[in-house]
């Protein structure tokens, strides 16, 4: 993962539309991208974004819930798992899949948990629930290198507090990409993000 990670979650794509919303971001430079299983027929989607562009972007899934869904994704092709809550047999499940986790947490207790579980990343999530400042106290005590991604409510105009807090990327939903946004509305939304993380 990036120093800056920026992760494009595709909530509501459907597999028709994903390879042409796929091409642009991964021109503007966004080479994390998400398909929430709640999205119409979401690993079809990831299967169609790994064959385009596995060896150039990191694929997977997002609102993973159940060890079923972890197998799901890796026999799509996906090569990432991300969930909205704390779930050490979740996490546990995608790296013996050799697959890279990132499960969410509110809480300092939530975060340890997940760590010992074996999670690449953090999901502060939901972030509109929290705030830089608490993520700076957490980062008192947070293992050094943990990287933490902020998720949910996130745009370009609130990336610097996160950063200054100790983010090391974060989610965007709706500021990168809602149903029915055309490849041209999705790139111009990448562009301004990737400036706004450029002058960070």
């Amino acid at each position: 993962m990036a120093e800056l990670t920026l992760v494009a979650i595709l909530r509501g794509i459907t597999p028709e539309e994903v390879e042409a919303i796929g091409d642009v971001l991964v021109d503007a430079g966004i080479t994390t991208i998400e398909v929430p299983l709640n999205s119409p027929r979401p690993t079809e989607s990831i299967e169609r974004l790994a064959r385009r562009f596995g060896g150039r972007a990191l694929i997977g899934a997002g609102t993973v819930m159940r060890l079923s869904d972890v197998t799901d994704v890796a026999s799509a092709g996906g090569k990432l798992i991300v969930t909205p809550h704390a779930a050490s047999e979740v996490v546990r499940a995608a790296k013996a899949a050799g697959l890279r986790a990132i499960p969410g947490f509110l809480t300092v207790t939530e975060a340890f948990e997940m760590i010992d579980a074996g999670a690449d990343a953090l999901k502060l999530f939901p972030a509109e629930a929290t705030s830089p400042a608490a993520l700076g106290a957490m980062r008192a005590v947070l293992p050094k290198g943990t990287l933490v991604l902020p998720m949910g409510g996130i745009d370009a105009s609130s990336f610097a507090p996160w950063v200054k807090a100790g983010a090391n990327g974060f989610g965007i939903g709706s500021a990168i990409y809602k149903p029915g946004d055309t490849a041209a509305v999705v790139a111009e939304k990448a562009k301004k993000l990737i400036a706004a993380v450029r002058t960070l």
